[in-house]
């Protein structure tokens, strides 16, 4: 009976094997990444789908790409959810208010990660102290020291990292 049930399940596998897409048959997606910075290192992350229709029409035209609403996303229980820094002023450079890259806490590798981020607003009190910020330490200093204030408006956004230090999709 074993020998009957190993033969039959070899079978299978050649055959799922046999009739599954090759590599090269598999469609190829392309979506635009945004660089942004965690734990002090750059990293590069996709918008698939955000909770609020206006951040949703704003990261798709920001990326050229459908970012698409799932205002569902809003119900995730705070326990699930990971961090996102945004600035609203500040330093220019390619966050999506045209400021200062975002920020990013709990990596992959780290306890807490999840592509799932609440959306947190930065905005430094006086723009002319504004500097770069890479790690959620110095964010969370620079909102001790009254630097900056930092607004969570509800929104969560997906945002799975595509390139990361040690890691890449």
């Amino acid at each position: 009976m074993k020998k009957i049930a190993l033969l039959l399940m070899t079978v299978l596998f050649v055959t799922l094997t046999a009739c599954a897409p090759k590599a090269a048959e598999m469609p190829k997606a392309e979506l635009p990444a945004g660089k942004a910075w965690a734990d002090g290192k750059e990293i590069y992350f996709i918008h698939t789908e955000a909770s609020d229709p206006g951040v949703s029409q704003a990261l798709t035209d920001m990326m050229k790409s459908p970012v698409i609403l799932v205002p569902s996303l809003a119900n995730v229980p705070d326990e699930s959810l990971a961090n996102v820094y945004v600035f609203t002023n500040g330093l220019a450079g390619s966050g999506p208010f045209g400021f200062q890259a975002d920020v990013f806490d709990n990596p992959p590798g780290t306890d807490g990660y999840t592509p799932l981020r609440r959306l947190n607003v930065i905005t430094w009190t006086d723009e002319s102290k504004a500097r770069e910020l890479t790690h959620v330490d110095d964010v969370l200093a620079a909102e001790a020291a009254g630097e900056l204030t930092i607004e969570q408006p509800g929104v969560v956004i997906n945002m799975p990292f595509v390139v990361w230090d040690g890691g890449q999709r």
